[in-house]
């Protein structure tokens, strides 16, 4: 494929809005450089016109594809307490009727509507690994394979993080019923991120997960980190000592008060005396977390993976953000157990549970960056680059005054004349997007080069969508 260029009116690079930018989209499907200040039709007519208003796909950090088929499934109440823990009763039972097929159906039309919403790029939490008798499939990674097919049938990109769970709680129980079907030793888990990391490609990076340290004993810890370091470079180049590393971490008080009780230390304590945390790690929800831990955590670089739908949905709390953002903190956003499916619920939830914490506006922008849509995007695209590990979320190289080189070509074109835009220009552009509706102002969705939304239909959704339905009537049946 010859290389291709693209005319922006306006485009959002990592220190704010550019006009008249002309992209370049290479033979490897790269962004190797943007000319600024190009006029459309200037100097070449092979520029195609891409709109007015054009800015980074973003990248969600945190997903459990199969949740999202049971999403209002479980908002009757059961129990004068409910919480997160009698959820997740529900999620099992839920969990127990899924296999490859449906978890591919699921997924494919999950990852649709992330692409129509402006996601491209997905880090998904993948634990669903064995039949529902919990014995393995014929094909060990045959749920991940239909993660994998799914994400490149839908056109988005991919971060893998098959997901070691072992036991039940701090205390070392054994997993009951129903989650064994989630179980893996530490040799099996190795042996399947060391197939899948064979199968790595421009869409998709392999990294690891460990579900919570209530899941994961210390010594498997270590000689899963031991292990990876150990891998040999990926068809992507990368080395294992370079792949991505997610964590559930400090997302109830229950958590709190049990690796207390048990580790004597919180759980986010423990982890940074016991593990060698930086960039490489995305500690999601991290809900829980005092000052110290914080300033400590900020330090490492790692990014806080924030899913403010799920955590409210679930009752979680509120993370500490101003505080974060202060320290240096990094975070990226996640759309977890898809309750909604879109970056802009949110970061509009980040910023607006902060708001209603402490009885201000405007908690996330800073006097360096003062527009609060703006500030949110501009986070979440750099924590989400982090923890994908991959070369997307901004059109810039390191140096924001410089030409991208090598960023893979995703990006969203919003609908210009949508009456939310009417009159704005780039001082309030991403803040309208952000806080002034509901409506989708996400027209078109590039991904690696490739259009896989235009006029805000995904290229084969209809299908997708049909066959998702199918499913869906057969499990709940």
């Amino acid at each position: 494929m010859n290389s291709r260029q693209f005319h922006a009116g306006n485009a959002w690079f990592a220190d704010g809005w550019r006009r008249d930018v002309r992209f370049e989209v290479d033979t490897g499907r790269h962004l190797p450089g943007a000319l600024l200040d190009v006029r459309a039709g200037a100097g070449s007519d092979r520029a195609e016109t891409l709109g007015h208003w054009v800015v980074p796909g973003m990248p969600n950090v945190h997903s459990h594809a199969f949740q999202r088929a049971m999403a209002g499934l479980a908002e009757r109440r059961g129990n004068p307490e409910d919480s997160f823990w009698t959820w997740r009763e529900v999620m099992y039972a839920f969990a127990g009727t899924v296999g490859p097929d449906e978890l591919r159906a699921i997924a494919t039309q999950l990852y649709v509507e992330m692409l129509k919403a402006g996601y491209t790029q997905v880090c998904e939490f993948h634990y669903l690994h064995h039949q529902p008798d919990c014995k393995p499939y014929a094909d060990p990674a045959a749920m991940s394979l239909a993660l994998v097919d799914a994400a490149q049938e839908a056109g988005i990109g991919l971060t893998l993080l098959p997901t070691l769970y072992m036991t039940g709680g701090f205390d070392g129980r054994a997993l009951s019923d129903r989650q064994r079907r989630f179980a893996h030793d530490v040799d099996g888990y190795l042996r399947l991120v060391e197939r899948l990391r064979l199968l790595e490609n421009a869409h998709l990076r392999i990294g690891v997960a460990l579900h919570s340290l209530r899941a994961v004993p210390e010594d498997a810890m270590r000689a899963v980190l031991d292990g990876i370091n150990g891998l040999p470079d990926s068809r992507s180049g990368l080395p294992g000592s370079m792949m991505p590393i997610h964590i559930h971490i400090a997302e109830q008080i229950g958590e709190v008060q049990d690796c207390l009780a048990v580790r004597n230390a919180r759980p986010i304590e423990w982890l940074l005396d016991h593990a060698p945390v930086d960039a490489r790690w995305c500690l999601v929800h991290a809900t829980h977390v005092d000052d110290q831990e914080l300033r400590s955590l900020a330090k490492t670089r790692a990014t806080v993976g924030l899913c403010p739908t799920t955590e409210a949905n679930l009752g979680d709390g509120l993370f500490p953000l101003r505080p974060w953002l202060d320290a240096g903190g990094i975070i990226g956003i996640g759309s977890d157990s898809h309750i909604s499916v879109s970056p802009v619920e949110e970061l509009r939830w980040l910023e607006y549970g902060q708001r209603l914490i402490t009885r201000h506006r405007n908690i996330a922008a800073s006097e360096q960056h003062p527009d609060t849509g703006a500030a949110l995007y501009r986070s979440a695209l750099q924590g989400g680059a982090n923890a994908s590990c991959m070369p997307i979320g901004d059109f810039s190289g390191g140096d924001a005054s410089l030409p991208s080189v090598g960023n893979r070509a995703d990006l969203l074109v919003l609908d210009e004349s949508s009456a939310l835009l009417a009159g704005r220009d780039e001082s309030n552009l991403l803040d309208t997007w952000m806080f002034a509706g509901n409506s989708n102002l996400v027209r078109d969705v590039m991904v690696n080069g490739d259009w896989v939304v235009r006029d805000f239909r995904h290229r084969d959704e209809a299908r997708i969508a049909a066959r998702y339905r199918a499913v869906i009537a057969r499990l709940l049946a």
